[in-house]
Order: C-alpha cells, then structure tokens, then sequence
C-alpha cells in the first residue's frame, strides 16, 4: 500500500510539472526594440528538443533569437525606431536523430542537406507610424560554409541568417 501511495503522489507531482510548463501559444519575447510574436510554435517545421522539455527549449531558443536580433538592430536602426516581427515558420539547422539507447538523449545533427530556414512578416517603426514593413522567407543554402566552424553559441546558423537579412535588406532601406 506503502508503494502504491508513493507511486501515485509521484504521478501527481510529475504532472503537475508537465502541466506547469506547457508552452504559450503565440508566444512573445522583447528584448530592448525588438518585438517578436511566434505565431503557433506548434506548428513550425523544426524547433524539436533533443535533450530537454519541449516548451523550455522552445522558449530559451525564442529569447536566444530576439536577444541577438536587438543586439544587431541596435547597429542599425536609429535610436527612435524599433523592429517588430510575427514569426510563422522556424526551421533550425540540422535535424533531431533518435540514438536508440545510445545516450539518453536524441542529437541534433547539422548537415548541408538540413539548413535554417524562418518565415515572418516584419514592420520597422519611427514613432508611431511604420517605415518599413515586408514578409520574408529566409533560408541559407550555403550556411555551413559560412560560419566559423569552431563556435559553440546556441543558435549560430539561425543568428546569422538574420543578421545578414538586417544588413542586406533593412539598413539600405534605412
């Protein structure tokens, strides 16, 4: 009986925890003049967890990408402007790979054949009227030959797909 009320209390407290961290359904993250709606997360074609809860890992790699977004347009845009974007496709680079009881967690593994790709609809604003606007479909075909091999930031192929759209597509416009 002993194990029977341990066992049960134990379901209840992990579900609890599940329950807890399910993920937003539009979330949005704000980092300094960057605004960013993720628009169904679910339905992205490739933001899975290898190793971790689905909606922390969603979430971290949201606030990881509007972080280093603000971070870019602070060098572009000028000080009374800021960038505001709905995000409907996020596909990271590589693909999650199941290792069969290998290790505990499945890999993400980062081939040419696998390269990052977003979709968003974007508006740059002055004040409070829109000076830009637009809807984009990134991908980067060559992203494996373009990034330092070596780095080990989070995000390093989707960063810079971004970063070069800021630089080739927002600041001429600018």
């Amino acid at each position: 009986m002993l194990v029977a009320g341990l066992l049960l209390s134990g379901y209840m407290l992990s579900a609890s925890t599940w329950a807890a961290d399910e993920a937003i359904a539009n979330p949005v993250t704000e980092n300094g003049i960057v605004k960013v709606e993720w628009q169904e997360p679910k339905s992205f074609r490739d933001v899975e967890s290898g190793s971790e809860i689905q909606s922390r890992f969603e979430k971290r790699t949201f606030e990881e990408l509007t972080k280093n977004l603000n971070k870019e347009a602070a060098k572009i845009l000028k000080p009374n402007q800021k960038l505001e974007m709905v995000v409907t496709d996020l596909d990271l680079a590589g693909d999650v790979r199941p290792t069969f009881g290998a290790t505990v967690n499945d890999l993400r593994v980062v081939k040419d054949l696998y390269p990052p790709r977003i979709t968003f609809s974007y508006r740059v604003i002055e004040g409070d009227r829109v000076i830009i606007a637009g809807n984009e479909k990134l991908t980067d075909l060559n992203f494996m030959n373009s990034i330092h091999k070596n780095s080990t930031r989070p995000n390093r192929y989707e960063n810079a797909l971004l970063t070069s759209w800021l630089k080739d597509t927002i600041k001429p416009k600018l």
